[in-house]
């Protein structure tokens, strides 16, 4: 009587399990990128997605180069690279625009990060770069939302200390803030003002908005590095006309290195990377947030885990490409993907 309990018992664990990775199938590979990325931002346009910048790994050198991914040709295509190669940046896209906000730039072969303020903006139809006002607050590793015309600049981390500028470049000795700043650049007169920070410091984090909100999700906390710093589930969400920041209910997974996108009234995060002395590790959990009802679903997961990718909606279908399949700071491991997936969403 207790073989046959313990058999139907591992019979019902390995149905359970099937049934679980049989979910994997809502997932399917796309036509990979041209070549293997990491670190690095995009925006959607219509039915194209732009992948801007990004890292190379051996060198910790930034890359400059943009590509664009066109749903109906299934194909990936170069376009002119960014005037200042940079990982880590923050980018948007906004009427027919894309715009790049700060990053950080380095010496190739030293461990070094230099945050920066510069601000551009790319135009698709005249292939076209044009500098922008700098941001007040040099930073890489924050995030960009539009919202009513505006683009707030969220987050980051960076080497100002107390009003001074360090002139280091980041690295873990350094000093440093993972910050809390959020800045508003107004595209029609290419001007810049401070808004309410966020309540939680943050970098490496995903924001997004919904229904005249924005809302910052996970991230990365202490420092920018992952050997370095922590990471947390918090979630709060700020609203523009009262200039305030509010809790949300704290996401299923605690990680940094997560991207994602908002389609349709909610917020898909996915991916990530977080590492302690037990082990390094990445992510392939796919949580979608719904701020009508401040809850959370957990959706099938990507068929592969990844941190430092990029991620967005074109039309119903959540597009993932790059990053790498393992936390970063292995020697003489470089664990960057082309690799592109793609979850389609229920219209």
């Amino acid at each position: 009587m207790r073989r046959s309990r313990i058999s139907a018992a591992l019979f019902a664990a390995s149905i359970s399990f099937s049934s679980a990775y049989a979910e994997d199938g809502a997932w399917r590979m796309a036509k990979p990128m041209p070549v293997p990325q990491s670190e690095n931002s995009s925006a959607v346009l219509g039915d194209k997605w732009y992948v801007i910048g990004g890292i190379d790994v051996p060198q910790t050198a930034p890359v400059g180069s943009v590509i664009v991914y066109d749903v109906k040709s299934d194909s990936w295509s170069h376009l002119k690279d960014m005037p200042e190669p940079a990982h880590h940046t923050a980018t948007v896209g906004l009427d027919g625009k894309i715009y790049v906000f700060g990053g950080f730039v380095g010496t190739p072969g030293a461990k070094q990060w230099q945050p920066i303020a510069d601000a551009f903006s790319y135009d698709p139809a005249t292939d076209a770069w044009t500098k922008l006002a700098p941001m007040p607050t040099a930073r890489g590793s924050a995030e960009a939302v539009a919202l009513n015309g505006k683009i707030y600049v969220i987050g980051g981390a960076h080497v100002h200390e107390h009003g001074r500028e360090m002139k280091e470049p980041l690295w873990a000795g350094v000093p440093s803030i993972v910050g809390t700043t959020v800045e508003e650049y107004d595209p029609a007169t290419d001007t810049w003002r401070e808004r309410a920070p966020m309540q939680a410091e943050r970098n490496h984090f995903l924001a997004a908005a919904v229904n005249g909100k924005i809302y910052a999700i996970d991230g990365r906390v202490g420092l920018p590095f992952v050997t370095k710093s922590d990471v947390t589930d918090l979630v709060e969400a700020y609203d523009p006309k009262a200039d305030t920041w509010t809790f949300k209910a704290r996401s299923p997974t605690r990680r940094g290195g997560v991207p994602g996108a908002a389609y349709n009234g909610k917020i898909y995060v996915t991916g990530g990377e977080y590492q302690d002395p037990e082990g390094k590790r990445t992510f392939w959990a796919l949580e979608a947030y719904d701020p009508a009802t401040d809850t959370w679903q957990t959706l099938p997961h990507m068929q592969i885990a990844r941190h430092g990718f990029v991620a967005g909606f074109i039309v119903n279908e959540f597009h993932v490409a790059g990053g790498s399949f393992q936390s970063d700071g292995m020697p003489g491991i470089n664990a960057q993907m082309d690799t592109h997936e793609v979850y389609t969403v229920a219209k």
